[in-house]
């Protein structure tokens, strides 16, 4: 995965909002890969309405620059996501003791949504998939970078606001429905569309949290329930 990032980072283009690959360090087994020094910090969580701002308008350039994808190697986002976007139907063959009843209820409609939204990442710009306040960097200016490139993949313009959009929803403090609706990367897709995708990441969620957490990362699975919790009202309101 370092290697293929390390092609990712060497093609992003200077007007990206993405940090400069100076170097990089191959010795079969190990994969270093120096970057330019960014004095930034993390967006604060709960999200600012400054910083949303800024970094909702970061994307919007981001998704501009990097349409057609300067790079091909990288997967398609419904290859990338494919098996995560299953999720719903990992639980229904499979229902865990403890689930949210609003989800167990309408199991059926949560899978159909999910098959919608990974039918539906189609595009070629390059995307990031992992827009969240711990992978950007605001510095002294207001200036955005985004950081972390592992997952690259080429989808819809769009991916990258709204998956940033199940952060803010996390943190809470913005009416995230009104936020798709005005912005101008999410305001024209189909709102099913949108519905799958937050379906097929719920899915991912509810159905990563209940394994045991990987070696070295005890605290992915409380993060990821978090994530299934706030969706999951949020895909009530959207399925109605």
């Amino acid at each position: 995965m370092h290697r293929a990032e390390a092609r990712t980072a060497a093609a992003l283009p200077a007007s990206a909002p993405t940090p400069r690959l100076l170097g990089c360090h191959d010795d079969g087994d190990w994969v270093a890969l120096v970057f330019s020094d960014v004095d930034g910090r993390h967006p604060a969580t709960p999200w600012r309405a400054d910083e949303l701002t800024r970094v909702l308008k970061a994307l919007e350039v981001m998704a501009a620059v990097l349409t057609p994808s300067p790079v091909t190697h990288v997967p398609t986002a419904a290859d990338l996501l494919a098996e995560d976007f299953a999720g719903w139907h990992r639980i229904a063959a499979d229902p865990p003791a403890v689930l949210d009843p609003w989800a167990r209820e309408h199991l059926d409609q949560l899978r159909a949504a999910a098959d919608h939204g990974i039918a539906a990442l189609t595009g070629d710009t390059l995307c990031h998939v992992d827009v969240r306040a711990d992978n950007l960097l605001l510095d002294a200016t207001g200036t955005v970078t985004v950081v972390d490139w592992p997952w690259a993949c080429r989808g819809p313009a769009w991916l990258d606001t709204a998956l940033l959009l199940v952060n803010v929803r996390l943190h809470g403090g913005h009416d995230t429905e009104s936020l798709l609706r005005r912005l101008p990367v999410t305001a024209e897709v189909d709102p099913m569309t949108l519905t799958g995708v937050y379906a097929g990441l719920a899915g991912f969620f509810a159905d990563g949290a209940r394994r045991p957490p990987p070696q070295g990362i005890p605290t992915v699975r409380a993060f990821q329930q978090a994530q299934a919790d706030a969706l999951l009202p949020w895909l009530a309101t959207r399925l109605r």
